[in-house]
């Protein structure tokens, strides 16, 4: 009997162990990240910090002779463009985008930043937004396969969904397509959209031109 006894006080032990690992730990964090301090600011500025990030938003933060930073923001254009490109004309042509399409959109979004990161949240070369990163399986908009993939595909929906109007595939892209469409399928009045259609037409020109 008390062999028993020791052996259920074991087992009920176990349990509790385990038990307090799972509250502890979040279930959806990327082990690769966990125990690491990362920053997250929100889009009212808020700024919070954590070793156990729950979602893409986090930086991971590094450690330097002077302490924990965050990395230095890849922001080399020439070269991320070079490095890309492969990764672009492969999702375009699956997808039926002309890469043009998609180095434009890349070119006004985040200027070919991997890491870019805007106030309201869009992350990535393609600025996903978490609603559209989720919509198309995107584990991590920092990941630039992932990112493009999601964008182009998201290209290639608003291509069927407004018959190909480019204007409007943009407008959508930028200010949503319920925004489009509540706006009689025209551009919405807000001048961010309209002139983010503008800049993407022209850098689409100037890779026209240079061809």
């Amino acid at each position: 009997m008390q062999v028993l006894a020791e052996v259920g006080l074991r087992l009920a032990t176990i349990s509790l162990c385990i038990a307090s690992a799972m509250l502890v730990s979040p279930v959806n964090a990327d082990a690769s990240r966990v125990g690491v301090p990362h920053k997250y600011v929100d889009r009212n500025g808020h700024v919070r910090y954590t070793d156990f990030p729950d979602h893409d938003g986090y930086v991971r933060m590094v450690k330097s002779w002077k302490g924990w930073r965050l990395p230095a923001r890849n922001g080399n254009y020439r070269e991320n463009r070079k490095t890309f490109k492969p990764i672009v004309l492969s999702i375009s042509s699956r997808y039926a985008i002309a890469p043009e399409l998609t180095e434009a959109v890349i070119h006004v979004e985040s200027h070919y930043n991997p890491n870019a990161v805007s106030k309201a949240g869009a992350m990535g070369l393609m600025q996903l937004m978490p609603a559209t990163a989720k919509r198309y399986g995107v584990h991590n908009r920092r990941n630039p396969r992932q990112n493009i993939e999601a964008g182009v595909r998201y290209l290639r929906d608003l291509m069927e969904m407004f018959n190909n109007d480019l204007d409007l595939v943009l407008a959508a892209y930028n200010a949503g397509e319920n925004a489009v469409k509540r706006h009689g399928f025209k551009i919405p009045p807000y001048t961010e959209t309209q002139n983010y259609v503008q800049r993407v037409r022209s850098q689409l020109k100037l890779s026209s031109d240079s061809q």
